[in-house]
């Protein structure tokens, strides 16, 4: 799901060294009564980093917070999910981003049901749920070819929003649903 140039090299994904701010983010599941996985999603203000884009909850790490307590702390400020209702899973694997220096660290987290979500207005334009088998649907994984950066670039993405899913969300997005979709076969 990582945009690639459509002529010239790659993009640079990993710096050489544990450089980035560290940075964490909560990928936030739960059940619907049809027993069927969603996940929630944000679409950020157009006055944040990031600005219009769809995301995962998460910012960066506070002075001495572990990156589990900063996907926590992050997800409660931006869209209410109370820290003690969230069993953390696991991680999928960081990420770093290049342009805004930030090294990501996202973390699976279930709740029992859907929660009560509260937008923080100056961090959230939007709350997105989101149907897991939906998006292992090839009828909503689209690409094109975008200009970024002074640069034509093939962009894979999910259509599920007036806004694409696209980007770091979507890599992210895209490993979380391989792991899903092996848990499916497994059953």
């Amino acid at each position: 799901m990582c945009p690639f140039p459509v002529n010239g090299d790659p993009i640079q994904r990993q710096p050489n060294d544990d450089q980035g701010h560290p940075s964490s983010v909560l990928v936030p599941l739960f059940p619907e009564k049809n027993q069927k996985l969603n996940v929630i999603l944000t679409l950020r203000t157009n006055s944040i980093r990031h600005a219009g884009q769809i995301s995962f909850p998460g910012g960066r790490a506070e002075v001495n917070e572990t990156p589990i307590e900063t996907a926590l702390r992050e997800s409660h400020e931006e869209i209410g999910i109370e820290p003690e209702t969230v069993n953390i899973a696991g991680s999928i694997s960081p990420l770093y981003l290049d342009r805004s220096h930030n090294r990501i660290s996202p973390f699976v987290g279930f709740l029992d049901k859907k929660p009560v979500l509260t937008r923080n207005p100056n961090e959230v334009e939007e709350i997105i749920i989101v149907e897991m088998d939906q998006l292992l649907s090839d009828r909503l994984l689209k690409r094109e070819v975008w200009e970024l950066q002074n640069r034509e670039l093939e962009v894979p993405y999910w259509d599920i929003h007036r806004v694409p899913l696209w980007g770091a969300t979507a890599m992210m997005m895209s490993e979380l649903l391989e792991l899903y979709q092996k848990f499916l076969n497994e059953e």
